[in-house]
């Protein structure tokens, strides 16, 4: 038996596992706790603007990384990865953080999908309607949803509006009885979906959509 080889092999899957761990290391808008507290303290004391240390990752700090990534040629997407956070914090990334769960990875490929068009029946990035842009969303996290909301919401465990939490979906009542429309919560209020001419980011209980707010559940 080639013991080295086996050695050499074994080696080669530890370090290919540890890339794609890394891979999947992020923080990005919805995150909250105490590393979202350390990067916007950070951005404050480099002089980029975030008014509110609340350890919340908003829209005020996705701005302020962008800020921080052009000014270091990076490509600016408000995402603090591992190479934004090793420019910012001038270390590497907790390794707990590439131990990503379901919710980070859908909510990480929701932001990048962010500007999007809308389009009818559209399920990839070339163009999403609202039930196809959730579905590819969770699919990126390894998990298949049904392709349109009227089943999607049958997807998951019925949740009440103050039992939101994000990554969970949110459901409205729109062109059709029924629930015709469909996003991903966000906390603090608001959804990211695929609505109008784009991906974007909505509130839930408020203007067009509070009055529409048909129902919620969780995928699980």
């Amino acid at each position: 038996m080639n013991y080295k080889k086996i050695l050499t092999l074994g080696a080669g899957i530890l370090l290919s596992l540890s890339i794609s761990c890394t891979a999947l290391a992020s923080l990005s808008r919805g995150d909250e706790g105490q590393d979202v507290l350390d990067v916007q303290k950070r951005l404050v004391e480099l002089n980029y603007p975030v008014s509110s240390l609340d350890g919340f990752y908003g829209e005020e700090t996705t701005s302020a990384v962008k800020l921080f990534q052009k000014d270091k040629g990076m490509f600016a997407d408000g995402i603090v990865g591992p190479e934004t956070f090793r420019a910012m914090m001038n270390r590497e990334m907790p390794v707990n953080r590439a131990e990503a769960p379901v919710v980070r990875r859908v909510l990480n490929t929701a932001f990048r999908m962010m500007g999007v068009p809308y389009v009818f029946g559209g399920t990839t990035p070339n163009g999403f309607d609202c039930s196809g842009f959730v579905q590819y969303c969770f699919r990126a996290a390894g998990v298949e949803l049904p392709r349109t909301c009227d089943v999607q919401i049958f997807a998951g465990k019925p949740i009440k509006p103050s039992e939101l939490r994000r990554g969970d979906l949110v459901f409205f009542t729109t062109y059709e009885p029924g629930a015709s429309h469909v996003g991903i919560y966000l906390g603090d209020g608001n959804f990211i979906h695929a609505g109008g001419r784009a991906v974007k980011i909505s509130p839930v209980f408020t203007d067009y959509y509070g009055s529409r707010w048909y129902g919620a559940c969780r995928i699980r």
